[in-house]
């Protein structure tokens, strides 16, 4: 790719969240398929809003009963991407109507499971349209409007297939573009600015698509009128050769007839394809509605358990605020009286315990004495011996009723 057109690139996608990734995705894009061109346009969402866009638009090749077809398609990157999937549209050219499907809407919008599930770390652009090649390979999504509704942009001596082509048949398939003599795309992107108005879909423009872009007409018939297996009047004409009056007019019903049938059955399909898409949306919307019903619940379980442990709380601040309240009112504790034994032997351990911890702090204090020179040795030694013997009855003492009371010893 042209440092030029890279550069190109980065500047239209300076806005964009994250630059980087989009512009990897747009640059495989525009790298594999050559027929597509890029641009930043203006698009207006339903609400009226409207936000500056990275485009891609142009023609991607699709294969319909072996034969070659340029499906004009329009793809619109969010300031997101790839966080959020694109918007995709069928923009078809004045000669092309929109045959609305499952996957394309009235308006030429695309609808994929590609799309819906959507993957920012995993879905990409150049994915997303091999899907639409192999989808709209089976699905196309337009078709050649018959020759009484256009007229026709072409001279009669252009590439453009008619009736009775080069098989004799009545197909009006463009001829194969294996070995043609015609570009493999458009030279042109065909596609103007986008127009003003809402609805979120970007009006088709008159551009330069080549005039083999022909496509097949709904219900596999040529697209000419009256069709075939319609009234032909030369084939009930008397034996004379005379067209009469009865036969002009069996004629003209016979094609109003088939004419409004095929209208009828373009409505059915665009109406059918609308209530499914309706339905997905209603499908849709109930999924979301017992999502939120369940997180409604659930917070109402919450608010419930947290009012009891609000309740809980404030009782055991009373509580503590009557203790405090009344340890402050309280009289002088004494130590000694303060601490009570259940039986006498308990009392005579307790008792023992505190004087064997008094005689070791003597002992210990003693020795401080005489490292700091305050006592002499043998004073030292004299108290020491009898601070020992005092000790050690204390301590028998207290195995004993430690043994007594069935207390560990």
């Amino acid at each position: 790719m042209p440092a030029v057109e890279e550069t190109q690139i980065t500047t239209y996608l300076s806005k964009y969240k994250y630059v980087g990734a989009t512009k990897k995705d747009v640059m495989d894009v525009i790298t594999t398929y050559r027929s597509l061109t890029y641009d930043l346009q203006t698009f207006i969402f339903n609400d009226g809003n409207s936000k500056k866009l990275f485009t891609l638009q142009g023609t991607i090749p699709v294969v319909y009963k072996n034969n070659t077809y340029y499906i004009p398609i329009c793809i619109w990157l969010m300031d997101t991407h790839p966080q959020n999937a694109p918007m995709c549209f069928v923009r078809p050219t004045p000669t092309m109507q929109i045959k609305v499907s499952m996957y394309v809407d009235h308006n030429g919008k695309v609808y994929l499971p590609y799309l819906h599930d959507w993957q920012p770390n995993s879905s990409d652009l150049l994915s997303l349209i091999q899907v639409m090649i192999v989808t709209f390979g089976d699905h196309p999504p337009v078709y050649s409007k018959p020759k009484e509704q256009i007229s026709s942009p072409y001279p009669p001596n252009s590439f453009m297939p008619q009736s009775g082509g080069p098989s004799g048949s009545n197909s009006a398939l463009p001829y194969p573009t294996a070995g043609g003599n015609f570009p493999p795309y458009p030279t042109g992107s065909g596609f103007g600015p986008y127009p003003p108005g809402g609805g979120g879909f970007p009006g088709p423009a008159a551009g330069p698509y080549p005039p083999y872009m022909n496509f097949p007409q709904p219900g596999g018939g040529s697209g000419g009128y009256p069709p075939a297996g319609g009234y032909n009047p030369s084939s009930n004409a008397s034996s004379t050769g005379t067209i009469t009056e009865e036969h002009i007019k069996a004629s003209l019903i016979s094609a109003v007839e088939d004419k409004l049938r095929r209208r009828i059955q373009e409505k059915v399909n665009q109406y059918q394809a609308e209530i499914e898409t309706l339905n997905r949306t209603k499908q849709e919307l109930v999924e979301g509605s017992a999502k939120i019903d369940a997180i409604i619940s659930r917070l109402e379980r919450e608010h419930v358990d947290l009012q009891k442990n609000i309740s809980v709380l404030k009782d055991k601040e009373q509580e503590l605020e009557k203790s405090l309240e009344a340890l402050e009112n309280a009289e002088a504790i004494d130590p000694d009286e303060a601490v009570t034994t259940t039986a006498p032997l308990y009392r005579q351990l307790l008792n023992a315990y505190a004087d064997e911890a008094a005689t070791e702090d003597a002992i210990y204090y003693l020795g401080e004495g005489l490292r700091g020179g305050v006592i002499d040795l043998e004073t030292f030694l004299k108290h020491v011996r009898q601070l020992s013997r005092k000790q050690f009855i204390l301590r028998a003492t207290m195995q004993k009723c430690r043994q007594k009371a069935g207390l560990a010893g």
